[in-house]
């Protein structure tokens, strides 16, 4: 009998960037770590809203260029063996996707890694010339119904999946899969966590799963 496929999903902030997020990288290149930082703060401590995060993130990133986002993406603290984790996902005839709270410009840029399917909040194309959408932007709970949308289009069972995240954002989906790692992950997910790896290789904690 075959071996049900299974979905590995990956957060990307906290998780596949160690210590740091995508709205932090490329703040970097602007020169506005100090106020991202404080957006960062109202967001875990506050509960701003995601969609009002990333209107206030727009404005501090007016002056974004393509070139600031690929330097944010190349310069960013990846966790190691993304890339090797992710083909042997595929070599083994299973999928892995991202789904990630981030701005689709530059979660989309993992695709090149080779993972199957990128999900992110939609923002407007760089360099910005129209504002952001709040209802596109994605909150904990769209990432539970995106991956029940990747399930559907793939013919794999939810409880199949298995989570990737290390914070808040990644509780509803840890609830909602049948496996969850937390990489670096904080008091959000430690008791939802199947498992917890802390450290800085992607294939250590592929490996927990038990592949």
């Amino acid at each position: 009998m075959a071996t049900a496929r299974r979905l590995h999903l990956f957060d990307v902030d906290g998780t596949l960037i160690r210590g740091s997020a995508a709205a932090v990288e490329i703040s970097r290149q602007l020169g506005v770590t100090a106020e991202i930082a404080e957006l960062e703060r109202e967001f875990v401590t506050l509960g701003l809203p995601p969609g009002e995060f990333a209107v206030r993130a727009r404005e501090l990133w007016a002056e974004l260029t393509e070139d600031h986002v690929a330097a944010a993406f190349a310069q960013a603290p990846w966790l190691a063996g993304i890339r090797e984790v992710w083909a042997d996902i595929r070599a083994r005839g299973d999928y892995c996707a991202v789904i990630s709270l981030g701005p689709d410009f530059f979660v989309r840029r993992l695709l090149d890694w080779g993972a199957h399917a990128a999900h992110a909040s939609v923002w407007p194309p760089v360099p910005f010339a129209a504002p952001v959408e709040r209802s596109g932007i994605l909150s904990p709970a769209a990432k539970v119904h995106t991956a029940e949308r990747l399930c559907a289009e793939l013919g794999v069972a939810l409880d199949h999946c298995v989570a990737y995240g290390d914070s808040l954002s990644d509780t509803e989906l840890f609830q909602a899969v049948g496996s969850a790692v937390a990489v670096n992950g904080d008091h959000h997910v430690a008791a939802l966590a199947t498992h917890a790896y802390g450290g800085g290789d992607l294939r250590e904690a592929y490996a927990l799963v038990g592949v």
